[in-house]
């Protein structure tokens, strides 16, 4: 089996506009008649959003730390019947963690070698010129394995800085894709973990096609296309199964970071996911077998999850006989109260101990493994999780017994341990999958 062809869009760092080309490049080449498959390299669950926004189609995560090699060739899989596929990277092209996982150490690197995706680099020249080249031609020669596409300069300050840029990447034998001028306007707004949310952006398809027309301008699409290679598609296992028949999902503002494969995996099971706003004051369906809180951002709208009784009620009913699970937002919305960062507490649904506060930031990021010391569902105590946690919140108070005992990337425990009471359990961080036994 072969995949279609497909490119790893990356950069050197963080913040140098890779998330606006690749969106740009998706709907453009979706313009131009192709089905586009997209990807996102690592952790992220904000990204996939955008990503079905720009292409039409869902996207997925494909992760070397976090997914063996059955999950991660399931995954590259649903890109059956695309005409192209195209990742965006995470972080700078080579970062990933110390120790090795249960195939790398979680890459973008990694996943375009895994996949025999050329890299296109997108480099902010804003500040330098010639010297640009060093640093591609650095990342060209890192891994000699790894084929390379070429770059694409962003942030180009003037004809003349494009002409002396573009002089010492001939010199260095690197490629120029394309070569985008300096723009304000092409920038997506952020808050503390990132983008913010699809859904909440005020005129997404009009940002996104005007992303689409600038490439157009100034890059060579059918250069892109050209260099778009397929690898050896990765030997296919399963998707991961559902933990209950009938899932109520808790879907809106406050709570929408759910990974894409997960929800796939469930639906090709043949569970029943049924989607409800707790911040429209919408109860889960009653005859549910299971409720699952994904995280986002409850700290957002404390007041109205706090006035929202109906859901808070209904939730709690469930939580008497069925199981409620809740990860990172949607755990901290099961506890006793969340304090904002103005200072103001707002009470949750008081089915766990547990009182966070937004008032004082703590940053905690990375991935996790847990080894659960009680059941939750889909998943009996002693199973190993992989996963990945990433909020600003601060800890005052998780009184309940612990659900896993939990450790980062190189096996170091962290104290974030989850708990659980009667049918509820929450963890800070977002599953990816189990580990098989």
């Amino acid at each position: 089996m072969i995949n279609p062809p497909g490119l790893m869009i990356s950069a050197p760092a963080s913040g140098t506009g890779k998330t606006t080309v690749m969106l740009g490049l998706l709907r453009a080449l979706a313009e131009d008649g192709l089905t586009v498959q997209p990807f996102k390299s690592g952790p992220d669950y904000i990204d996939p959003a955008f990503h079905l926004a720009a292409a039409g189609r869902p996207s997925f995560n494909l992760d070397t730390w976090a997914m063996d090699a059955g999950l991660f060739g399931a995954i590259a899989g649903q890109a059956e019947g695309a005409g192209i596929c195209v990742a965006e990277g995470s972080m700078g092209l080579f970062d990933g963690v110390a120790t090795r996982g249960r195939q790398g150490f979680g890459s973008s690197a990694e996943t375009a070698l895994a996949m025999g995706w050329p890299v296109v680099l997108v480099i902010d020249v804003g500040g330098q010129a010639q010297s640009a080249a060093a640093t591609a031609l650095g990342f060209k020669t890192y891994h000699p394995d790894m084929p390379f596409a070429g770059v694409i300069l962003n942030r180009v300050a003037s004809p003349r800085h494009d002409r002396l840029t573009r002089l010492g990447m001939e010199r260095a034998g690197v490629k120029v894709l394309g070569s985008l001028p300096r723009r304000g306007d092409l920038t997506l707004p952020e808050r503390h973990l990132g983008l913010i949310q699809a859904v909440e952006h005020p005129d997404l398809d009009a940002a996104i096609a005007g992303y689409a027309a600038f490439l157009r301008e100034n890059v060579d699409l059918d250069a892109i296309k050209s260099a778009a290679l397929a690898g050896p598609a990765p030997k296919p296992g399963t998707l991961p199964a559902p933990p209950a028949q009938r899932i109520a999902l808790a879907q809106d503002a406050a709570f929408s970071f759910t990974y894409p494969h997960q929800l796939a995996g469930w639906r090709a099971a043949g569970a029943e996911i049924i989607p409800f706003s707790p911040l429209a004051n919408e109860s889960p369906d009653p005859t549910a077998d299971l409720v699952w809180l994904p995280g986002g951002y409850p700290e957002l709208h404390g007041a109205r999850l706090a006035a929202a009784e109906t859901f808070r009620t209904a939730l709690r009913a469930h939580a008497e006989t069925r199981p409620v699970h809740g990860e990172c937002g949607g755990y901290m919305a099961l506890g006793q109260s969340i304090t904002d960062k103005d200072g103001v507490t707002h009470p949750m649904a008081g089915l766990l101990g547990l009182t966070t506060s937004f008032e004082k930031r703590k940053f905690h990021l990375g991935y996790r493994r847990a080894v659960l010391k009680a059941p939750m569902p889909g998943f009996a105590a002693g199973a190993a999780l992989r996963g990945h946690e990433f909020h600003y919140t601060t800890i005052l108070d998780e009184p309940d017994a612990p659900l896993a005992d939990v450790f980062d990337a190189d096996g170091n425990p962290v104290p974030e341990t989850g708990s659980h009471r009667g049918h509820v359990t929450g963890t800070f961080f977002h599953l990816i999958a189990g580990e098989a036994g």
